[in-house]
């Protein structure tokens, strides 16, 4: 089990976002989290790389990746998060710097040290998202969907075991959004887990995976939209 959350009450400060969550991600699974704004996805998403604190007296149980999220310390985090992959709704790409020098960026911090090895595996996130051609430019010269893309390539680049998305078409028109989400299916059969918030309903029949719907401070698991 890659994920393994029960009876986790989540916090946003002093305000209790979610109640009881009792959530489960296993290895090469595609995760929709739905629900209305302010309902409590992103909060969730971001007790999973510790972004927010889980704390040991609101959970039974907490474990992402093998961690428990109750008593990791500090200083384990960033460990933790190179095991993960991370897209964010506004790309967060570095503006002053090409697409290469971007995914170079990620890989020098993270430990990779030969220029050569860096340079390889940048080719092979560029080429696994159809950006190759792009990769001497810089993000203000590509489309919406294009950062995105770019982006996805990053949060491939250590090999992640679990990609969380947060609403990662929420600033995309409907066609380029359906070519993210189905990039983010196909990865999945490479065994990594996609656990993704949306409001784009839309994609949960065209591209069908485990749905959990957060409503009313709780979060449940909603078969029915994913057996049609």
């Amino acid at each position: 089990m890659l994920i393994n959350y029960k009876k986790v009450n989540i916090y946003q400060d002093d305000n209790i976002i979610l109640k009881d969550v009792d959530f489960n991600a296993d290895e090469g699974q595609f995760i929709y989290i739905i629900g209305k704004v302010g309902s409590g996805k992103s909060s969730l998403l971001k007790t999973m790389y510790c972004e927010l604190d889980v704390y040991e007296d609101e959970a039974e149980q907490a474990e992402v990746l093998g961690r428990d999220l109750l008593r990791l310390k500090r200083k384990l985090i960033p460990a933790l998060r190179r095991e993960m992959g991370i897209i964010f709704q506004d790309f967060q790409l570095l503006h002053d710097r090409t697409v290469g020098q971007n995914l170079d960026f990620v890989l020098k911090a993270t430990g990779m040290k030969i220029r050569k090895d860096r340079e390889h595996r940048i080719e092979e996130v560029l080429e696994k998202v159809g950006m190759s051609e792009k990769k001497n430019c810089r993000p203000s010269e590509l489309s919406g969907g294009e950062q995105q893309r770019i982006a996805i390539a990053r949060a491939l680049l250590n090999q992640p075991k679990i990609i969380i998305a947060d609403e990662p078409t929420g600033n995309l028109d409907p066609e380029t959004a359906n070519h993210i989400v189905k990039l983010l299916k196909d990865i999945t059969q490479t065994g990594t887990t996609v656990v993704m918030s949306t409001h784009n309903i839309g994609m949960l029949n065209k591209y069908p995976g485990i749905v959990y719907l957060c409503e009313n401070g709780g979060i449940k698991e909603v078969k029915e939209k994913n057996e049609k």
